[in-house]
């Protein structure tokens, strides 16, 4: 990994603990805030290589690697963003079911689904290799639509 790489990670990781700490401790609102900036980060990285597993651009296996990167940390952030009194009854700004807080080993357990499927596309993606990268980028787009299916409004 390159030295900005690194660091931009490195910045990333800390920015998201900080927030992390804000949002537990702040307003739910905070919080909510917080769960929705993680996602967005999440989806402004997994919307190029779900295109590029369609199909619909170019494939470009090093960006495929660097965005895998972002998804993965920012699975990682996701948990904190799902603190008591922060679902759909405290909170009108949110398309977090009741269910995440009423089902918590099964939000869980979805949860941990996409953080380990984002880990091993990671790493299939360092090997460079299209067809097996591709079918990883499927993998873990499954584990978000499963969760969503059960935990998301529409």
């Amino acid at each position: 990994m390159n030295k900005q790489l690194a660091l931009m990670l490195a910045g990333g990781i800390l920015s998201a603990g900080v927030l992390a700490a804000y949002a537990a401790e702040g307003k739910p609102e905070d919080t909510v805030k917080y769960r929705q900036s993680v996602y967005n980060i999440i989806g402004w990285n997994f919307k190029p290589m779900g295109a590029m597993a369609k199909g619909e651009m170019p494939f470009d296996a090093a960006a495929v690697a660097r965005h895998a990167q972002y998804v993965e940390m920012m699975s990682k952030a996701l948990p904190e963003g799902f603190a008591k009194g922060t679902g759909p009854d405290a909170v009108k700004n949110t398309e977090a079911k009741a269910e995440i807080w009423t089902k918590p080993a099964e939000f869980d357990t979805k949860l941990k689904d996409f953080q380990q499927e984002a880990a091993k596309l990671t790493e299939v993606a360092k090997g460079g290799d299209e067809k097996t990268i591709k079918a990883q980028i499927g993998k873990t787009a499954e584990t978000c639509k499963a969760c969503h299916k059960e935990f998301r409004k529409d």
